[in-house]
């Protein structure tokens, strides 16, 4: 029997690989320093927690509409009225089981085989697979320090052919931390307007931003780009609420009512549970994001700190989300114990099966040249990973 082509095409999670050997280490008792996992390591607050447990208390355990409960759509117009600028109908938003999710909907929606979606590298491993899955073809452009690793507009207009559909944005990166400027997004949406082209805007990490900077959303810079920009954002990173599965997207009212209707044949509703934790963690107090991006911020200043220490390496100065990224290409050629070191899955491997230190390599994302390390940590966990990393590298030859 054969199995379909497009499914056996998709590459594996590199990041759920690492997790998941480092998971087998920690039962056998070894002392793991993770550094791979995407998600916050602080509790979910108290105030959402109790939400879902009044919802199972009051039998709100039924279906809801297969793209969300009209409160809680409603909530999520409220939220990006107030926070982004941006007027939504609740006809305009799709409530949906984690962004990915969100992201699988809107590609689903728009592509037809052989269309191509322009994005940046480091990219996030799921993009391109996504893009794939729905008969897409990921065109992928090389991210470098001058630009901050981002999208520039006169890069992607060098790309653009007949069967460009969208570009693809993602404000605060996963996995450089970068951020997209005013200056940055105008030139992006006046090219799609231009070329006329969808953008998908992920702005999953848009609360977790350093150093007073501000986020902004591409939908917000005119009524044109509001028009043809899919807004993909969720609960997970802002409210740590990963494992709740939580997401949402708004759009034009054409792609919400195709979105909503793939989401039907798919997965119907998210879990009402969560759903009714969601308005509670939209309209509740805020007061906990603060503490955590304050944490994170001092997190990151304390990594890098520590990296600044290392010989051979450098990395990309994050400005949020929660990760860094760091440049070993340095390191290529040398050996360790006698075995040569050409790759930063390489590199990890050794780290992981030698240190104990789990991190992310960079072909992941589609750039070897990098590690990523998350500082979802404490500092403890921090220093003690970043020891190792330091004495792992003094020991090659």
């Amino acid at each position: 029997m054969k199995l379909s082509e497009k499914a056996l095409s998709l590459g594996d999670s590199v990041t759920l690989q690492i997790t998941s050997k480092a998971n087998e280490l920690k039962a056998k008792g070894v002392d793991i320093v993770g550094f791979g996992v995407g998600e916050p390591d602080f509790p979910t607050p108290e105030n959402i927690k109790n939400a879902a447990i009044r919802a199972i208390n009051e039998n709100k355990t039924r279906y809801t509409a297969a793209s969300g409960l009209p409160e809680l759509k409603k909530s999520v117009a409220c939220k990006f009225l107030k926070e982004n600028n941006l007027k939504y109908d609740s006809s305009q938003i799709v409530i949906s089981t984690g962004a990915k999710q969100c992201l699988s909907n809107a590609f689903a929606a728009i592509l037809n085989p052989g269309d191509e979606v322009i994005l940046v590298k480091p990219y996030w491993v799921t993009y391109p697979e996504l893009i794939k899955l729905y008969g897409g073809v990921p065109v992928i452009l090389e991210g470098n320090e001058a630009n901050d690793y981002k999208l520039v507009a006169k890069e992607v207009n060098e790309k653009i052919t007949d069967k460009t559909k969208a570009i693809l944005i993602n404000s605060p990166n996963n996995p450089t931390g970068s951020i997209y400027y005013k200056e940055d997004l105008q030139a992006l949406a006046d090219l799609a307007k231009e070329k006329d082209l969808f953008i998908i805007s992920d702005e999953i990490y848009e609360k977790l931003i350093y150093d007073k900077e501000n986020h902004i959303s591409i939908a917000s810079l005119s009524e044109d780009s509001y028009n043809r920009t899919i807004v993909i954002n969720g609960v997970s990173k802002s409210y740590a609420m990963t494992g709740w599965r939580m997401g949402y997207s708004a759009s034009n009212i054409e792609l919400a009512k195709v979105m909503s209707k793939i989401q039907s044949h798919t997965t119907s509703n998210p879990t009402t549970i969560t759903q009714y934790a969601t308005i509670e963690a939209l309209t509740g107090p805020q007061n906990e994001i603060e503490v955590m991006v304050k944490e994170f911020e001092a997190r990151r200043n304390y990594m890098c700190e520590l990296i600044n220490d290392i010989n051979n390496i450098s990395y990309i100065s994050p400005k949020g989300a929660f990760y860094i990224m760091i440049n070993i290409s340095t390191l290529f050629g040398k050996s360790y114990k006698g075995i040569i070191i050409n790759s930063a899955q390489d590199f990890s491997k050794h780290l992981l099966d030698n240190y104990y230190v789990a991190v992310v390599p960079g072909e992941a994302f589609g750039d070897e040249k990098y590690i990523r390390l998350s500082y979802a940590a404490s500092k403890e966990t921090i220093l003690k990973g970043l020891t190792r990393i330091k004495d792992f590298i003094k020991e090659l030859a």
